[in-house]
């Protein structure tokens, strides 16, 4: 084989780690291993079938459902027949579904149940080129001649040789078409990302050298698989190394699945972080007397030696003293009940993380590394790795990959893993992709370290009537560090002044509620939080930034974002052009 693709490094694995745990799934009520040689079987027999469902090499098949193994078995058997897959959120409505499987010209659709595929359904008149449907194991039965079962699916390939899969894997080459991304949305229809053979393979072993991970380690697979970050820590990064995947029942079951698995390493987008944080604070704070002073000795070394560590310096024999008395008495009972009992390398990455959270984390000695990328260099530009970490930044630079900043200040990045270009969009793809360079559309700064800041995103910037250039992205971070903030967004394009439009976290309000011995029905409206909100914007948003940079009003909205509404994108990303839209009336009542 001239070429060493992702399924070709899954059937290594299997010859090398055989009868060694690949990944594990919940069967009734049990964790339960499959091994590599029988994974690396499933990969080659779905592969068959594809084969004998007539997918041929460089055409597309779609899976839409949540993290299971038969996603990751049908997206591996597609790649190795040199077919191109290209995931679906469960989220996304029958519209969306049929606008991606329309725009990749998917024959085959993978769906987890009965409700997924009636999306599909609703939408077939509409999808000329798709020929079947397959369902995942233990869905219920549909009665429909599109239709297959996930073991009606399998047994297509009894009609089809291995050497027909075999010659199709050593066929593939590095530049070919592996995968589709499809993007999330946020100014309009979703793009098809294509990342190439190489893109994913130099990718997965670029962050094994990063995150220092061996074979004993396990993660736990719950984001959203359509997600390439999710793709690396579930199919790309494990198999690359050999290491555990444990998939998540559900994401409402994930609190338990962590407690349970107790995973070595652990991906998070800021969301999870932030409900961890509020749980996490809010129960520690409760404690009084003594309890309190324990709890705050431990964190306060655990922030030290963290701090020390992530510079690369020794904290010393009295320090390091103080923080295993610490970590005795308190951490130890603290991080297994979050899941993080065992973790070694946590990451944040898919959107900014407040440096407060960071912190916060590294008193219960729980570090968390930031990744900075995007779906079109295959994840990771810059990276805050073990031993070279500074809250506030994203970290320095991944080996092997070239990064400028513009005179605009828009970060541009080249490398092994810079994507091919759109999916039926040359357009786009001319100006996202210019002599090899890839114009990120996000603005940042080195600082003298070498370690990459962001400081916004060019399509956001607001420009006030009074001329003035702002970023929004930190003042909205400032602003959702208030564990009653769900969401915040800045606004004050044209306008004199800036303002911003608030939503109120759920468990946090809850807890704000209880507090204040009041209802949680109309709380937005409350006169104890506004007070809260404003002393907040006041006393810690405003003075982090400059005058013209102050919030100056501020509305609580009485529910929060939603994807239905169009105001999230299925990776919960704030659409601020719906956002705008669905609330005009609120922000021009700010500005009368």
């Amino acid at each position: 084989m001239s070429f060493e693709s992702i399924p070709h490094r899954l059937f290594l694995r299997a010859q090398e780690m055989g009868t060694k745990p690949a990944y594990y799934e919940k069967r009734d009520g049990d964790w339960v291993a499959t091994n590599w040689s029988t994974y690396a079987d499933q990969v080659q027999q779905a592969a068959k079938a594809l084969v004998a469902l007539g997918v041929e090499a460089g055409q597309t098949v779609c899976i839409l459902g949540f993290n299971r193994p038969e996603w990751v078995i049908f997206d591996l058997a597609a790649m190795a027949i040199g077919a191109v897959p290209a995931g679906i959120y469960t989220t996304c409505s029958p519209m969306e579904v049929q606008y991606i499987i329309d725009h990749s010209e998917a024959g085959v659709v993978l769906v987890e149940n009965k409700d997924q595929w009636s999306k599909i359904d609703e939408q077939r008149t509409k999808l000329p080129k798709l020929r079947q449907v397959v369902t995942m194991a233990d869905s219920e039965p549909v009665t429909d001649e599109m239709v297959l079962s996930w073991s009606d699916f399998l047994a297509n390939a009894e009609g089809v040789d291995d050497a027909r899969v075999e010659e199709r894997l050593s066929a593939i080459t590095g530049d070919q078409l592996a995968t589709f991304i499809y993007t999330s949305g946020t100014t309009g229809p979703p793009k098809a990302v294509m990342l190439t053979h190489d893109n994913l393979a130099w990718t997965a072993l670029a962050a094994l050298d990063l995150v220092r991970m061996n074979p004993e380690d396990c993660s736990v697979s719950y984001l959203p698989l359509s997600h390439i970050a999710e793709q690396m820590f579930t199919i790309h990064v494990p198999i690359s190394l050999g290491s555990k995947v444990y998939f998540a029942e559900s994401i409402d079951a994930l609190p338990e699945n962590l407690k349970e698995v107790q995973p070595t390493v652990f991906f998070g987008v800021p969301r999870i972080w932030e409900k961890f944080y509020a749980a996490v604070n809010a129960k520690l704070s409760a404690a009084t007397g003594v309890k309190a002073k324990l709890v705050s000795f431990a964190m306060a070394n655990a922030t030290k030696v963290v701090e020390m560590r992530n510079h690369g310096r020794d904290p010393g024999a009295v320090l390091s003293a103080k923080y295993a008395l610490g970590k005795k008495l308190v951490l130890n009972k603290v991080k297994p009940a979050l899941g993080m009992g065992r973790a070694r390398i946590c990451v944040s990455g898919a959107a900014p993380v407040s440096a407060d959270i960071l912190k916060f984390f590294s008193g219960l000695d729980i570090v968390i590394h930031e990744v900075y990328g995007q779906s079109e260099d295959t994840g990771p530009t810059t990276f805050n790795r073990p031993g070279a970490t500074r809250y506030g930044t994203v970290g320095p630079l991944i080996p092997g990959i070239d990064v400028k900043i513009a005179d605009d200040g828009e970060i541009l990045v080249k490398g092994p893993n810079v994507f091919k270009g759109y999916y039926k969009d040359e357009a786009a793809t001319a100006a996202t992709l210019k002599d090899g360079w890839l114009l990120s559309g996000d603005l940042g700064a080195f600082d003298e370290e070498g370690y990459l800041k962001i400081t916004g995103r060019k399509k956001d910037i607001i420009i006030t009537a009074g001329g003035k250039n702002i970023a929004p992205k930190n003042i909205e971070g400032a602003l959702k560090s208030h564990d009653v903030v769900g969401e915040a967004v800045v606004i004050g394009d044209r306008r004199k002044f800036l303002s911003a439009l608030i939503t109120l976290d759920p468990d946090g309000a809850k807890r704000f509620a209880d507090g204040h011995g009041i209802s949680e029905q109309g709380l937005h409206e409350a006169t104890s939080l506004i007070a809260e909100l404003q002393t907040h914007v006041e006393d810690a948003v405003n003075p982090q930034f400059a005058r013209v940079e102050h919030v100056r009003k501020f509305t609580v909205l009485s529910e929060p974002f939603s994807i239905e509404k169009g105001e999230l994108t299925p990776t919960l990303k704030v659409k601020r052009n719906k956002v705008n839209e669905n609330y005009a009336g609120v922000i021009d009542e700010m500005y009368e």
